[in-house]
């Protein structure tokens, strides 16, 4: 009943004309393939389209094939939720004048590394460090939880695997087919009370429902192993521990000066953490899409968003704000 009302309030503030068409053109966003990634894009979308006219595209995407997709073609126009220590392109671009970056979109940064399950380290508080993960291949399934494809994660998690020693150790590293399956074998082994050690990251709704402890690798942050680990065509020789990540938004720089009323507003489109965490948790209790959550911080934290918009949008929104 409760997301009922709230599609309805959603539906009413769709109503055909609410923005002229010719305040805003074509614009392209990323939908990467990660619940607040997507989530943040239709907040965006739905802003972009009922306050500010726009016609918004939204494009299937993972960190690495978006720059590679801006490096080469200069779209998508805009892409969010881009975790930049995990890919080199970001910096690379950025110096050339492709993207300028419009805001942390999480306004914490993200926290990502090697994670082992509670009840694990409750019986065996070795598995907490690097070390006892080594010399203990057999309690954690002799498998490491890798990334997807597409996902430059994917390379950092290979090089420093093997620079840690895991491979040696016996451990297989697995490269999973998606996000949802990534999410799905931590949910698995939580519910069976099973072996599991891999890559994830926060704020993520999975990691507020099923606790799990970050490995303590024993080492420094070391930028240039880590860059080097992060790039596929660079191998990296030395370990290193993963920082507290910084994420942002960025949009073509032909895109600011076409369309600078939508970079600003995403400039302005930054998220606490914790409130990323309540919009996780709402879509897992209730079992919604991404549509549906963002349709639930849309009505549910006009305190938040109606500090993004400009006043012409704001008026084209009154519905959404009263």
């Amino acid at each position: 009943m409760r997301r009922y009302l709230i599609g309805a309030a959603f539906a009413a503030a769709m109503v055909p004309g609410v923005a002229a068409a010719e305040d805003c053109g074509e614009v392209t966003i990323t939908e990467m393939n990660w619940a607040s990634s997507a989530i943040i894009t239709h907040i965006a979308k739905f802003l972009m389209e009922q306050g500010y006219g726009c016609t918004v595209s939204t494009v299937p995407s993972s960190t690495t094939p978006s720059l590679v997709s801006v490096a080469e073609t200069g779209k998508p126009d805009i892409v969010t939720e881009l975790w930049i220590n995990g890919a080199p392109a970001y910096q690379e671009l950025q110096d050339a004048g492709k993207i300028i970056t419009a805001t942390d979109v999480l306004a914490d940064g993200g926290r990502e590394g090697w994670w082992v399950p509670q009840y694990l380290v409750d019986e065996h508080p070795e598995l907490a460090t690097i070390d006892g993960v080594l010399a203990n291949p057999d309690l954690l399934g002799r498998r490491f939880h890798n990334c997807p494809d597409g996902w430059a994660c994917k390379n950092t998690n290979s090089d420093l695997a093997t620079n840690f020693g895991l491979v040696d150790a016996g451990y297989e590293i697995f490269l999973h087919g998606s996000g949802e399956t990534l999410a799905s074998s931590i949910a698995s082994a939580y519910e069976n009370k099973e072996p599991w050690i891999g890559y994830y990251w926060s704020p993520d709704p999975l990691l507020a429902k099923y606790k799990m402890v970050e490995v303590d690798l024993g080492v420094e942050y070391d930028h240039e192993v880590f860059t080097c680990a992060a790039n596929a065509d660079c191998t990296a020789e030395g370990v290193s521990s993963w920082p507290v990540g910084p994420v942002k938004t960025v949009v073509t720089t032909d895109f600011a000066e076409r369309e600078p009323d939508i970079a600003e507003l995403m400039k302005n489109m930054s998220y606490k953490n914790a409130d990323v965490l309540d919009f996780l948790d709402w879509m897992e209790n209730n079992k919604a899409t991404y549509e549906e959550t963002a349709v639930y911080f849309l009505t549910s934290r006009q305190d938040i968003w109606s500090t993004w918009i400009n006043d012409a949008a704001k008026e084209n929104l009154a519905a959404l704000l009263k």
